[in-house]
């Protein structure tokens, strides 16, 4: 699926799922997260919108790229899709079933199919275990391993699929660079064998000559065990490398989404244009017009009415976007390329 290019620092780029892998594992539908919000000890209750009526959809075997500003909801939306946070409102399907009705003992096979890679290397590994009892606590817990000696096999198996060795297993994670933790999380990732793993941030924390290390390594584990990821990033150079597909976010709602060639070759939205106006280009000769957008980005606790784009839209159209809510929808049926926008750019 992915052909390498280079070396191990050079980023890949994917190409579209293996036949028989189109099949839709993962979907959201209308699903919302509302979290209270007191202003002071005894003000009033308000209501934050970190997440907006979203419904997207994953593959089996594909990436689905989702990209926005810091504090659009990217990260609560994965969480709610694993039910580490859970949503407001909506349904969250996984292959076929609807998994929010799920007492927490229905959701425990599930939580093998369904696994997450944390952004900080440094915070999501407990400092007081070793690499041997990181990995190998799922495996303990889902009793994947006959005995302890199969466990040890497994997580050293684990170890060298990320890059690592078997006599790092007794070691701890102050010991190792913030790359080499970050594999640790892999390992403990694919510990039982996911099907579908959200990946939130997963290199931004890291040295910028250690994150193409890292996204290879996760192309190259896709590419061998099949499985889905959902990576989360601000990052829309990588995503574009990582993705199939790729959902826009703002303010808690998907504004763009579509293929990768689609929607970085043709954005639909002012929002997205804007955002792939900001991204460097390598080449001097291939000058951009930066676009610039006015304003702040309006508070989730108090969303502008219709658009929520529209107090920094260029493209406003008077009477429309300030009062009527754009649906997401196709500009070209068929196309696959969706956008909420009552005036998106199709010149």
């Amino acid at each position: 699926m992915a052909q390498k290019t280079g070396t191990d620092d050079a980023p890949l780029k994917l190409t579209d799922p293996p036949p028989g892998k189109q099949r839709t594992l993962v979907a959201t539908e209308r699903m919302g997260k509302y979290f209270p919000v007191q202003k002071g000890l005894f003000g009033e209750r308000q209501v934050l919108r970190a997440v907006d009526s979203v419904s997207l959809r994953v593959r089996r075997g594909e990436t689905l790229g989702l990209v926005g500003e810091s504090g659009c909801g990217k990260s609560t939306l994965g969480r709610c899709i694993l039910r580490l946070v859970e949503p407001t409102y909506g349904r969250v399907v996984y292959d076929g079933r609807d998994i929010l009705p799920l007492s927490s003992s229905e959701m425990r096979p599930l939580r093998r199919k369904m696994q997450i890679i944390f952004q900080d290397p440094y915070s999501s590994l407990n400092p007081r275990m070793t690499v041997r009892q990181i990995v190998g606590e799922a495996i303990q817990i889902h009793k994947l391993a006959a005995s302890k000696k199969d466990e040890e096999e497994m997580v050293a198996d684990l170890l060298q699929k990320v890059g690592l060795r078997r006599e790092h297993m007794g070691r701890y994670p102050h010991e190792f660079s913030g790359g080499q933790r970050q594999r640790i999380g892999i390992a403990r990732a694919l510990a039982v064998k996911p099907e579908f793993i959200v990946c939130d941030e997963p290199i931004s924390a890291l040295d910028v000559s250690i994150q193409a290390q890292i996204v290879n390594l996760l192309l190259d584990l896709q590419d061998e065990l099949g499985v889905a990821f959902l990576f989360i990033s601000h990052d829309l150079k990588v995503v574009e490398h990582v993705s199939h597909r790729v959902c826009v976010m703002y303010l808690g709602r998907i504004v763009e989404q579509g293929g990768v060639e689609e929607l970085y070759g043709a954005p639909l939205h002012p929002y997205t244009r804007a955002l792939l106006s900001a991204v460097p280009v390598a080449d001097p000769e291939k000058k951009r017009l930066r676009i610039l957008l006015e304003g702040d980005v309006p508070s989730p606790i108090d969303p502008p009415g219709g658009c929520s784009f529209h107090p920094r839209c260029n493209r406003a159209l008077r009477g429309t976007c300030e009062k009527e809510e754009p649906p997401l929808a196709e500009v070209r049926q068929g196309s696959g390329h969706k956008v909420a926008c009552w005036n998106p750019h199709t010149e």
